[in-house]
């Protein structure tokens, strides 16, 4: 179906995957009078329940990708790990926002950095690893200290090797199934930080406050706003955002992972990571600003102005990782807690069953 620019109420946007990230943009777009139809394989996906329609196919299938795209004003999707080839399918008769370009840089650790550090974006150093020998000439020019990361398929702590020592090395690849890899530079980092942006079809952006992240075994436990933080970094920090979504030609909302670092001559940003999509450290803007990143997200597919992106309180978002999530009826009687739960039949330890937005009033 061809998709004019602007989108109308009523129309259908289609987004591939269709885990809690998906279920809560179907539910915005409910909101705004949009449609979704999501595309996933798994057949318990969660946001199935939330949408319009749903397609249970792989992403590789020609015939009930074709049948999508027909039915769809507009795709996005909620991970980037979906094949490139997909979006481009997708992409030769519908629109897909972001880009199918903007997807296959962000999928890949080195081609994400490549393009970081050739738009001038400061980040830790970093070198492409092949094999034994790239690792250990890397290693020796690193101090024998890295963090060894597949090029693709990780996240929340998958996929990556801490090396502190030479010996570390000798069984880093094998733990990795020798895939593809970059070694990067081991960031002796003060916290570490992101900032959500959005930017519509006509190149304007917005951006929200610098969060306060905060893991526990990979994954990412709490963001809180306002981040301890002086202005001037928080500041600098929506600005570099800014500047990927540009360099980007890049239309929906976008993570920007940062390490904030204490120098001798001040505070120092490095990028760590870009996610093309919404993100598990924005899930504060759905209840402390005017507009949510899932709001936020819908409004740039469809073509839409972006909404405001002020925020109205202070927040601790809390994710209910694993058994966290049977305490959700302490989590009912807190007056200032707002609780998402994403629909997933099992806690699995480590597995994001939901998350909790606890307020406080803005100073």
């Amino acid at each position: 179906m061809t998709s004019a620019k602007q989108l109308r109420p009523g129309d259908t946007i289609g987004i591939l995957g269709g885990g809690q990230l998906g279920r809560m943009l179907a539910i915005s777009a409910a909101e705004l009078g949009l449609k979704c139809h999501i595309f996933c394989p798994d057949e318990n996906s969660p946001a199935f329940e939330v949408a319009d329609k749903a397609t249970i196919a792989d992403y590789t299938d020609l015939h009930a990708l074709d049948s999508f795209a027909a039915d769809c004003f507009a795709i996005t999707y909620e991970f980037e790990n979906v094949p490139g080839e997909t979006a481009e399918r997708l992409a030769a008769t519908s629109v897909v926002r972001p880009s199918a370009k903007a997807l296959e840089i962000a999928q890949d650790r080195l081609s994400e950095k490549d393009f970081l550090s050739g738009s001038g974006i400061a980040l830790a150093s970093y070198q492409r690893i092949d094999n034994q020998n790239d690792l250990e000439n890397a290693l020796i020019k690193n101090g024998g200290r890295g963090v060894l990361k597949t090029r693709r398929f990780g996240y929340d702590g998958k996929g990556q090797v801490m090396i502190r020592s030479m010996t570390d090395a000798k069984t880093a690849l094998e733990q990795l199934g020798h895939a593809p890899a970059v070694l990067e530079e081991l960031v002796s980092f003060d916290r570490e930080v992101s900032v959500i942006v959005a930017r519509d079809v006509t190149g304007s952006s917005a951006t929200y406050e610098l969060t306060e992240n905060v893991h526990e075994n990979h994954v990412l436990k709490t963001s809180t706003v306002p981040a301890n933080v002086d202005q001037k970094v928080d500041v600098a920090a929506q600005a570099i955002a800014v500047k990927i979504a540009d360099a980007l030609d890049y239309i929906g909302v976008m993570g920007v992972e940062m390490f904030l670092v204490k120098t001798v001559g001040g505070d120092r940003l490095l990028v760590n990571e870009i996610a093309p999509r919404v993100h598990n450290s924005g899930h504060w803007t759905q209840d402390a600003c005017l507009t949510s990143q899932f709001e936020q997200h819908i409004r740039a597919v469809a073509g839409w102005p972006l909404g405001s992106t002020k925020r109205h309180s202070n927040v601790i978002m809390h994710n209910l990782i694993g058994d966290d999530v049977t305490g959700y009826g302490n989590v009912l009687q807190e007056p200032n807690a707002r609780l998402h739960l994403y629909g997933k039949a099992e806690a699995r330890p480590g597995r994001k069953m939901g998350h909790v937005n606890r307020l406080s009033p803005r100073a």
